[in-house]
């Protein structure tokens, strides 16, 4: 099977790395990659990974037998629609079913017809009806774009005029708002293929938005996840996919728009039971590292089932005993501006996946973006695979990078409580 994987980021290169180890697989390439991708799989130029006709051609001119297409912009630009049009494979799903990420907006109408349980919301597209709403919610004080913000469209705070703030930039820039209740508990990601109508879920994770230890400073794409959740309850993951997963699946495919791909729920472990806090339609940035670095089964026979519609006839996912930990190491600048083109020394180190790299002609690696590395440690339990990252990540140079120091460190020491078991 020849596989393409779209994208350029360190869940792209963790899906190589993953499907490199499956033996059906025969042929890998990855467009544009990274540094690291190009370790692994043909490097292939593409030009907008956002258009459908340049992506088509290039997977029609690879012979490309199986189409993985990774970030979320693609997905809702209906770049899976045009690469099954084709005739061919196409993991992702539809740009009517990734409305589930593109529009928060849908999202809550479809969970709200599911009976999923969420935030209320609001959606408000009128700077003169700001100031009225938000009276009616916090603090704390929850204001989202409405639309694709990488993950660092969102402010959660008690401070009214911040979030006020935030909420004016967006409106300002022709974006609605959406005004979310605060949900209180653990978060909780929890990735599910789905084919249509079969859910198969993975290992849960946490991952960490914000940017500074102890969750301070700015929301960020993710700076780090581990996977699985020692302090998780018993039968979680099944009350998440029965209560929450699989009516949404169902209602979308009632909508006459089924998911197929990877149908990704964040939620916030309440006191009244799971709450979803948003759907993403593909694979996390960087809960993907941990996740994969577990996983067993060889990955490019699921995603070629749920692309196909056969997930139901795969056996029972294999997964190694203990855990896994990915600490991301972001560039100096980031999440504002990050500065670019640092030499970086060790990224080719075991266990570091690239994320906003590249090779130069003189065969240097240097950073191409905010999020430039994930450094990755496994072990028979989450403080040694916590002790093995942090080991890899401290050889690591590049200048005036920073990264968290405290990933899955509350849930070694258990400090991490549920609702049912606090």
């Amino acid at each position: 099977m020849r596989v393409l994987v779209i994208g350029s980021g360190g869940r792209e290169h963790a899906l190589v790395l993953a499907m490199a180890q499956d033996p059906s697989v025969t042929a890998l390439g990855c467009a544009p990659g990274n540094a690291g991708t190009q370790a692994v799989a043909e490097q292939l130029g593409v030009g907008d990974v956002s258009d459908p006709a340049t992506v088509t051609a290039l997977a029609r001119r690879w012979r490309a037998d199986l189409v993985v297409i990774g970030p979320e912009a693609p997905l809702v630009a209906g770049v899976a629609d045009a690469v099954r049009a084709e005739g061919l494979a196409c993991f992702g799903p539809s740009a009517a079913a990734a409305r589930v990420e593109g529009s928060k907006r849908f999202a809550k109408d479809v969970m709200a017809a599911a009976g999923v349980r969420t935030a209320h919301a609001e959606v408000v597209d009128n700077p003169a009806h700001l100031d009225a709403a938000l009276r009616r919610f916090g603090p704390r004080y929850v204001v989202k774009d409405d639309g694709l913000a990488a993950g660092k469209g969102v402010v959660v705070s008690d401070d009214l005029e911040l979030a006020r703030a935030h909420a004016m930039t967006l409106l300002d820039s022709g974006h609605p708002v959406l005004l979310e209740s605060y949900l209180d508990g653990p978060e909780v990601s929890l990735f599910c293929l789905v084919d249509g109508r079969t859910v198969r879920p993975l290992l849960p994770a946490q991952d960490f938005k914000r940017m500074g230890d102890a969750d301070t400073g700015p929301n960020t794409g993710g700076m780090g996840a581990y996977a699985p959740l020692p302090w998780a309850e018993p039968g979680l993951v099944e009350e998440i996919v029965e209560e929450i997963i699989r009516p949404v699946v169902g209602e979308l495919a009632d909508r006459g728009t089924p998911f197929s791909g990877l149908l990704y729920a964040g939620l916030a472990l309440t006191s009244a039971g799971p709450a979803v806090v948003e759907f993403n339609c593909r694979f996390g940035d960087p809960e993907t590292q941990p996740v994969l670095a577990l996983l067993r089964t060889p990955l490019a026979g699921l995603l070629h089932a749920t692309a196909t519609g056969t997930l139901a006839g795969q056996p029972e996912l294999d997964w190694a005993p203990g855990s896994a930990v990915a600490v991301v190491v972001a560039a100096d600048g980031y999440p504002g501006t990050p500065r670019l083109g640092d030499v970086i020394t060790g990224a080719e180190a075991e266990g570091v996946l690239h994320a906003g790299t590249r090779r130069r002609e003189d065969g240097a690696v240097v950073s191409a973006g905010g999020r430039v590395l994930s450094v990755l440690g496994t072990g028979a339990d989450l403080a040694a695979a916590r002790e093995e990252a942090y080991r890899r990540v401290v050889e690591i140079r590049l200048p005036g990078s920073h990264y968290r120091t405290d990933i899955a460190l509350r849930a070694v020491e258990g400090r991490i409580a549920t609702p049912a078991n606090s």
